[in-house]
């Protein structure tokens, strides 16, 4: 008979486990709370094929995210799982778990958008690390919510419920094969998955002792009034509509007032706070042509930049794409359609009307029925991370400058807002800190450093003390690195040497602005 242990799950649920599963197919069995295991099957080393063959980015995002491709996968078990704590929940779970070379650690992925799908990729680049992973499609199946509608326990299971029964399944499922519970678990998200990271940190503080949160969704309902804010510049009159053409001649005028400010001539913008560029710049002295803006398209722009606000309170709503990004403002600004993952929030969770049209939004009693609506469920803002703290948790954030759909200056003023509620930044540096990415899009690529290994960092910090005083990031050209820089930890920034090459990071250096 096999020895067992006790194990808690969902906090308050007592079940025995097994101390080693025998294979991973007798994982079957397991019995969890609210929980069914619909697959435990051994899966050789290289012979993993995704059920959603367009879930795995081509060859060159695979370099440019650090993924590794399906064929260098170790052998692992793959277990699935589908979980019910509320009569109408429909949660679909995939725990991977190393055949061999398990570090003793879990790694909780995140999603994007609204999260419908189990995310390979990243169950990928864990497993690669010698991670037992997890991953959730949060409760539903496709990229709008639309779900939602009708169904309040499945949007629950969206804004957390999902992520947190995971979380404690996915140890049990661990402590199970391995005969122990993981000694660390991290979180790894962008975009939604950065938000998820938050929620955690903030609802659920021992889930995790490490979290990466990248460009964090976290004030979703502003960020979802303010995403819908640059198609309602340039859609909502036609006059106002800024051809895609013209981006980069909005581009280049803002790298040439702006670019050479931080001491370098190198196309990337290391503080577009510091910018100030005004489209009027470019405004056509005759009639419209390729290379300025008219009159409308101007003001359009300068909404863009200035970001969303109460037209009856003046306050701001959400912050502003910032002066470097043009090149990418399509999917918000580029029609012909509004931003659908914004779309989506308002007709099916605010106003409840697949026929709402964007162009009715207003921005002042609007977006407060959505936050009336909302309270506190999808929202990640709570700046109080004293619990998180406490048990040890070290919080990675990071943002690029250049991102065309999360408006990076929501992540500077979260993190002040956690600075200011836990006794100032230099209380919270040895277990929480920002790091701000110049050029880089929404989670990834850019004119600026884009790639860089947060997961070795935030093993650093947690398992060594070692707490990241610079991040190096590489920029690639198709899978070439053609340059290096440091990220630094907010505020300080990287400021060069004055000798050498500028697209090596060894020649600048982190300091105060």
């Amino acid at each position: 008979m096999n020895r067992m242990i006790q194990l808690q799950a969902a906090a308050v649920v007592c079940i025995c486990v097994p101390l080693r599963a025998a294979t991973c197919e007798s994982l079957s069995t397991l019995k969890l709370p609210d929980a069914t295991v619909t697959l435990a099957q051994p899966v050789a080393a290289g012979a993993f094929t995704p059920p959603d063959p367009n879930s795995i980015p081509d060859a060159r995002m695979q370099a440019v995210r650090g993924l590794p491709s399906l064929r260098d996968l170790p052998a692992f078990c793959r277990v699935a799982l589908t979980l019910k704590p509320t009569e109408d929940s429909d949660v679909k779970v995939e725990v991977w778990l190393p055949a061999s070379g398990w570090n003793g650690k879990l790694m909780g992925v995140g999603n994007g958008g609204w999260s419908g799908n189990i995310v390979y990729p990243s169950l990928s680049q864990a497993l690669a690390r010698g991670y037992a992973a997890a991953s959730t499609d949060t409760g539903h199946r496709g990229a709008d919510a639309s779900f939602a509608l009708g169904h309040t326990e499945k949007l629950v299971d969206f804004a957390y419920r999902a992520v947190h029964e995971m979380t404690a399944k996915a140890k049990l499922v661990v402590a199970a094969y391995y005969g122990g519970a993981p000694k660390l678990s991290y979180w790894y998200g962008c975009s939604s998955g950065g938000k998820q990271g938050l929620k955690e940190a903030q609802r659920f503080p021992e889930d995790y002792d490490g979290i990466i949160a990248g460009a964090p969704a976290n004030y979703w309902t502003h960020l979802m009034a303010g995403d819908l804010w640059p198609g309602l510049a340039t859609l909502k009159d036609p006059a106002s509509y800024i051809p895609k053409e013209k981006y980069a001649v909005i581009h280049k005028a803002v790298l040439d007032a702006c670019d050479a400010k931080d001491g370098v001539k190198d196309g990337v913008i290391d503080d577009p706070t510091r910018c100030g560029f005004d489209p009027k710049t470019l405004e056509c002295k005759g009639p419209e042509g390729a290379s300025c803006l008219t009159a409308p398209q101007v003001e359009a722009a300068r909404k863009i930049y200035a970001g969303a606000r109460n037209p009856r309170t003046g306050a701001q709503i959400f912050p502003g794409l910032e002066p470097g990004s043009e090149l990418v403002w399509g999917p918000l600004a580029g029609g012909p359609k509004p931003f659908g993952i914004s779309d989506s929030h308002f007709k099916y969770v605010v106003f409840r009307d697949p026929n709402w049209d964007f162009r009715a939004l207003n921005f002042d009693s609007d977006v407060a029925l959505a936050d009336k609506a909302d309270d506190g469920l999808l929202n990640a803002t709570d700046p109080n991370l004293s619990r998180f703290v406490a048990h040890g948790g070290k919080l990675l954030l990071y943002h690029g400058w250049n991102d065309q759909l999360i408006a990076p200056r929501n992540t500077v003023n979260y993190y002040r807002s956690v600075a200011d509620t836990m006794g100032g930044a230099s209380k919270i540096q040895d277990s929480i800190r920002l790091f701000m990415a110049p050029g880089m899009n929404h989670c990834a690529g850019g004119d600026g450093p884009f790639k860089f290994d947060t997961i070795s960092v935030i093993e650093q910090w947690r398992e060594q003390g070692k707490a990241p005083d610079q991040i190096i990031a590489a920029h690639l050209t198709e899978t070439t690195v053609d340059r290096t820089r440091p990220l630094c930890p907010s505020p300080q920034v990287a400021k060069y040497k004055g000798t050498g090459s500028t697209d090596e990071a060894a020649n600048f250096a982190c300091a105060l602005p």
